[in-house]
């Protein structure tokens, strides 16, 4: 099982993900692995749904991990992030929303073989399709993290 460390970079996450996403978004602090670590939603000028834009953040997070920071033979794509759950805390003027996400992922390189294999196959008498997702599944890596946004100035 691959393990992913903690993305650390002294480079502001605005401008980070200005610079590698294209994307402006309201953020400040970091990248959300602990409440002291933890995202700062700082607005929602854009009137991006709260859930949306954590979504957005938690995605991005999770391709820094399991891509752009790998070396090519453990790069990982066809990521999913789903939330499985979410709470909200409040310590003295704070609120931080603490999301439970389930990523799914496949190494790119058994991900590109496997789409090969069904572009072939597909509607062709000996390819089994369900046999073809089977495999699918079983390559699958399967990982859940927690995601801490400090939201108190949205709240």
């Amino acid at each position: 099982m691959s393990s992913f460390e903690a993305y650390s970079s002294d480079t502001n996450i605005k401008d980070l993900i200005k610079s590698l996403f294209d994307a402006e978004l309201p953020l400040d602090g970091d990248w959300g692995y602990s409440k002291e670590l933890a995202t700062i939603i700082q607005a929602n000028y854009n009137n991006i749904p709260i859930k949306q834009l954590e979504h957005m953040v938690a995605s991005m997070r999770t391709y820094l991990e399991m891509n752009i920071t790998q070396v090519e033979e453990d790069r990982y794509g066809n990521i999913n992030v789903n939330e499985t759950s979410r709470k909200q805390k409040k310590e003295n003027d704070l609120a931080y929303d603490i999301v439970t996400y389930e990523i799914t992922a496949m190494k790119e390189s058994i991900y590109a073989s496997f789409i090969s294999e069904y572009k072939e196959g597909y509607q062709k008498k000996y390819f089994n399709l369900d046999n073809h997702f089977k495999k699918r599944k079983e390559a699958t890596l399967t990982r859940k993290v927690i995601y801490y946004f400090n939201v108190s100035s949205i709240k």
